[in-house]
């Protein structure tokens, strides 16, 4: 008994917070629970889509003496995606990162890091990824090779990409698509190679990222 009811209190709760967002956005509650995606690329819209500005995730992590891979986060990221026909193979995405937005949870060592003998964000503010090729490996799923650069050294990676779907936001009305990525890269190829042992080479890159499409005549 004492179940059911944290169940049915949890779903009160989950209506409640929809109706919320449905009175701003003009979107039924039945709306945002039953919404579904669609993993057929074919039926996603050609053309530009803009990074969510508040649906995404950028997260580094590398070896700390052996002991577990320290996680660090951007919180300033933009990026543009140009939807082509063909779906992934034929599509070219650009991101944009802030390299001052790093952020470690440790305001001491996120002065560190941006300083001169690791990301020099005074000198080289952005750290950017261009995509140049891709390989499909299934479904939905496959290899984005880009230019990788960070504090002025270009340098090719290759990404694990899954398309997680495609579908119209019931809050927003845009087309919207979702992805999830992932890789690594040798941070010393780009120059940073402060602190190695003790912090480790390899770079871990986990992404989270969704993409609108602008509406017709929309600025910015």
């Amino acid at each position: 008994m004492k179940n059911a009811a944290i169940r049915a209190a949890a779903v009160r709760a989950l209506f409640v917070v929809a109706a919320a967002s449905a009175a701003m956005t003009a979107c039924t509650p039945l709306q945002v629970v039953t919404h579904t995606v669609s993993t057929t690329e074919s039926r996603v819209p050609a053309g530009p889509y803009k990074l969510d500005a508040d649906h995404w995730s950028v997260i580094f992590d590398v070896d700390h003496f052996k002991y577990s891979r320290f996680a660090m986060r951007f919180d300033r990221v933009t990026g543009q995606l140009d939807w082509r026909d063909g779906g992934m193979e034929n599509s070219a995405v650009a991101i944009t990162i802030d390299a001052s937005s790093i952020d470690t949870n440790v305001p001491l060592l996120d002065k560190m890091v941006k300083g001169d003998e690791m990301l020099d964000v005074a000198r080289y503010p952005d750290i950017r990824f261009v995509s140049t090729h891709f390989e499909r490996t299934g479904d939905a799923v496959g290899k984005l090779t880009g230019d990788l650069t960070i504090r002025g050294t270009t340098q090719p990676v290759t990404l694990d990409v899954k398309f997680n779907g495609y579908g119209v936001d019931p809050l927003t009305k845009l087309d919207t698509i979702g992805f999830s990525a992932q890789g690594s890269f040798s941070r010393s190829k780009f120059g940073l190679t402060s602190w190695f042992p003790a912090v480790g080479d390899d770079v871990h890159v986990r992404v989270q990222a969704e993409f609108d499409k602008p509406r017709a005549g929309a600025s910015g």
